[in-house]
């Protein structure tokens, strides 16, 4: 049976950067508030002991988060430094394109469309610029809301949102036997500008 410290460990891990109230891991956990401290703590001596963890656990307004440690911040920092100058991924592309026909929608919720974390990939857009928190759910957790940002429109050559090509416009192939649109096999203006905007970053 799996610990309260792995349940804990894994809580903090899909939460993401939003963290989680006290409250809501005593709710999920079952646990008091004194023994969430103790497993809390327990959890942080693991992980700083561990050389060969990147990972710390913070206490912060009742919210407990998994972040990296102080000591690998120069190596995380040198790969956003290098990813504003390299173009997106499709996994970043995919989440772009979540966003932009959701929005506002929570980190949660594109976990649950595409089926796994989007942590990595959605920080990487908010740090060049393409996506922004704009509010909180009400929800319990009261997780940030994604939208994307006026920079998204400037990037893929869009005046507004209406730009977007609509979901009627793709063609079949871009449905999948599940009934799902593959935003990036079709041909529409979203895929040409990312196109274009792709090549002129790497010229």
């Amino acid at each position: 049976m799996v610990s309260k410290i792995a349940q804990l460990e894994a809580l903090l891990y899909v939460a993401g950067d939003n963290g989680i109230p006290s409250e809501n891991l005593c709710e999920l956990m079952q646990v008091e508030h004194s023994a969430l401290r103790e497993l809390a703590k327990n959890l942080a001596a693991k992980l700083k002991q561990n050389q060969d963890s990147g990972l710390q656990v913070i206490h912060i307004n009742h919210n407990y988060k998994l972040t990296t440690r102080p000591e690998v911040s120069e190596v995380v920092a040198n790969f956003f430094q290098k990813d504003l100058s390299k173009s997106l991924s499709q996994s970043a592309l995919e989440i772009l394109s979540i966003i932009a026909y959701r929005q506002p929608i929570t980190r949660i919720e594109i976990d649950e469309i595409r089926g796994v974390n989007s942590s990595g990939a959605l920080q990487t857009l908010i740090w060049r610029g393409l996506i922004k928190a704009d509010g909180k759910k009400d929800a319990p957790g009261h997780p940030n809301l994604y939208v994307t940002s006026d920079y998204f429109l400037q990037y893929f050559g869009y005046q507004s949102l209406a730009d977007l090509p609509l979901i009627e416009d793709f063609e079949d192939e871009s449905i999948n036997s599940e009934g799902e649109i593959d935003l990036f096999s079709a041909n529409g203006k979203a895929v040409k500008n990312i196109a274009e905007a792709q090549k002129g970053e790497k010229e």
